[in-house]
């Protein structure tokens, strides 16, 4: 579905309103560290000695621990999990920002302005208030007999918000007109049908379960079928809306997001009872797709959740630096459409970084009987006896055929063997070709030719951002990306400067100055800056984003705010150089006062530009001593430059009055 853009004017809005520590400082406790700083315990990665810093004056964040950093707007995505559009929505909707939409891709926008979006929540907010009150009213005494034979008892109801939808055909409609919705607004939300004579409720006679986003918004509904009078389906849910898309939610998120992000694992089970009887067991990072497969949608979630790094981003490794880390576990029934369903997820297994796994109960039971007939403890087991997904669907695969004969085995190994190519870890394709060999009964070096094969006609294999850190040359856990040589890390500043090399760190605080206190500098000794001002490159790439950006002077004079200077220098800076500017903008600087901060500005500054002319100066005698005095024209502007850089120099080396 195509989807509106936020108009950038509205995003700007929402950053300029939002309040970088009053945001962080919910999930961080932050102290003063000098001026215009704070610092706290980073909320991504354990630590002991707080290295996360804010600058809310310029609405940035940055851990100088583990590398992350960003504004407002990207410290709620993280936190959160969300998406940018998300993230920007819900600060929105804190700071009292109005939102709108414009055509995302040319076909048209279906995101709804942010006050129809607040109405529709606001109705589905009303809606679940209402089917909970039903669970409790004598009228819902059917729904509380199913949920009690299935082990759910009224405590667990409330945890997942489950109601009762009556049997009459306007009980939840009427509701929603004497709070004020119109029958325009109750037909968007997707809560009624439309019929002959208007609207009437969607749902009635049925169980419900709210159907969540991932900041604990209702957005839609699943309701199962109680009474033998329903001639409708065994399950129905809310439609496709403005603000509920089926491919892209997953019923218990909005509960399991903490666990799975701090667990690194998400459990896919196939229905609601499912998700509730996972939970009760322990099994806290289970979630299920709504009325629909899960797909390619759903991955993007799932790894947003868990920190399974963009491929484009390079392989998140377990803190040992070996392996992959994350874990997808899918559960199915042991019957044939679980089979089916099963192999649909191998499929999608190719998105995911993570490592994905299979769990089939033997005698085909999903969580909710098996918890019925054996308690919490199967439930958990049942997961921990997983098996890697591409097994179960190489043996899924053979299992098609007569293994007894020669032509059942070469048609199985045509059909395995592609399934073992595509293996991510090239270091287990060989591993599983002898197993598969075992399996088939077939040579070894058979086998083996045979995957090769297929992974030669799948394309070559996998892109340099799937080697393991020995093979790229990079930092356990660094950030890398992508060009047409292969991963390439992401500098930090700490492999850019030596905490030795006096001149990298002149140059490196100039910089952060002039980032985070321009308007304490003096505009003519920044003017007076030439363009090849640093020796450090990978400093002098991010001066060159600063002198493109074009506004510096603006910043300087006090016309343009630091934070709105930063934000278009980080606009127009690359993917590489981009980290290097936020962790210079938050890195802490020798001044406890803002006089302070003052002088330290003049004196780098000062120091930055006596180093560019000495380095003018060497080169300019160099290029003297290779110049024939034959030459007297030439000869004599060099030596009339030298005598210029020689001026600059002993001004700049005198005392000031």
């Amino acid at each position: 579905m195509a989807q509106g853009l936020i108009r950038r004017a509205d995003v700007d809005l929402v950053r300029e309103r939002s309040r970088l520590d009053e945001v962080v400082s919910e999930h961080v406790t932050l102290r003063t560290a000098g001026i215009g700083s704070m610092k706290g315990l980073c909320p991504f990665h354990d630590e002991k000695t707080p290295s996360f810093n804010i600058r809310p004056q310029l609405g940035h964040w940055h851990c100088f621990g583990c590398g992350e950093g960003g504004d407002v707007i990207s410290f709620v995505q993280k936190i959160n999990h969300l998406s940018f559009v998300e993230a920007v929505e819900m600060l929105a909707g804190r700071y009292g920002v109005q939102l709108h939409y414009e055509e995302g891709d040319g076909k048209g926008g279906d995101r709804p302005d942010f006050g129809t979006r607040r109405r529709l929540l606001d109705a589905h907010s009303i809606a679940e208030e209402f089917y909970r009150e039903q669970l409790s009213a004598p009228i819902g005494e059917i729904g509380r007999r199913f949920l009690t034979e299935r082990g759910f008892d009224q405590a667990a109801a409330e945890h997942f918000g489950v109601g009762f939808a009556p049997e009459g055909w306007d009980s939840l409609t009427s509701v929603l007109r004497g709070r004020g919705f119109t029958e325009e607004e109750l037909t968007a939300s997707g809560l009624v049908s439309q019929g002959q004579r208007g609207v009437y409720d969607r749902f009635r006679g049925r169980l419900v379960w709210p159907i969540r986003d991932i900041t604990g918004k209702t957005i839609g509904f699943g309701a199962r079928r109680l009474l033998e009078s329903d001639q409708g389906p065994k399950y129905l849910n809310t439609p496709e809306t403005a603000i509920y898309h089926k491919s892209s939610v997953l019923y218990g998120l909005d509960l399991a997001r903490k666990e799975i992000a701090s667990q690194h694992r998400v459990v896919v089970v196939e229905g609601y009872t499912d998700v509730m009887a996972a939970h009760l067991a322990g099994v806290t990072t289970a979630v299920a797709s709504c009325g629909t497969a899960f797909g390619a949608e759903h991955v993007k979630i799932v790894r947003r959740v868990m920190g399974d790094s963009n491929p484009s981003a390079g392989l998140r490794l377990n803190t040992d630096g070996k392996g992959l880390a994350g874990e997808v576990v899918f559960t199915f029934d042991g019957d044939a459409a679980g089979q089916k369903a099963a192999l649909r997820a191998f499929e999608e297994d190719q998105r995911f970084v993570a490592q994905t796994y299979v769990a089939v109960e033997p005698n085909g039971l999903d969580p909710c009987d098996l918890r019925i007939q054996r308690g919490d403890e199967a439930v958990r087991e049942l997961i921990e006896t997983r098996r890697p997904l591409f097994e179960f669907a190489i043996r899924t695969a053979i299992s098609q055929v007569d293994l007894d004969t020669v032509e059942g085995q070469v048609t199985a190994l045509r059909m395995a063997a592609p399934v073992v190519a595509r293996i991510r870890d090239r270091a287990m394709r060989p591993e599983y070709a002898r197993r598969l060999a075992g399996w088939l009964g077939m040579e070894e070096r058979t086998v083996l030719r045979a995957v090769h094969d297929a992974a030669r006609t799948e394309g070559g294999g996998h892109r340099a951002h799937e080697m393991p850190p020995e093979r790229t040359g990079e930092r356990p856990g660094a950030p890398v990306i992508e060009d047409d040589g292969g991963a390439l890390p992401i500098p930090r500043l700490a492999d850019v400067v030596s905490p030795r090399d006096p001149v990298g760190q002149v140059e490196t605080q100039s910089l952060a100055v002039m980032l985070q206190a321009p308007h304490l500098l003096d505009a003519e000794r920044v003017a007076g800056l030439p363009d090849d001002s640093f020796h450090v490159p990978a400093l002098q790439g991010v001066w060159d984003v600063m002198l493109a950006a074009g506004t510096l002077l603006d910043a300087v004079g006090g016309q343009l705010p630091a934070a709105r200077y930063l934000e278009q220098v980080l606009e127009i800076a690359g993917e590489t150089v981009r980290p290097l500017i936020v962790e210079i903008a938050n890195l802490d600087l020798p001044a406890r006062s803002e006089e302070a901060l003052g002088r330290l500005g003049v004196s780098l500054l000062d120091r930055l530009s006596e180093l560019s002319i000495t380095r003018e100066y060497s080169v300019l005698k160099q290029r003297l001593q290779r110049t024939d005095p034959s030459d007297a024209e030439r000869y004599q502007q060099i030596m009339a430059r030298l005598t210029e850089v020689q001026i600059k120099r002993r001004s700049l080396r005198a005392p000031s009055d």
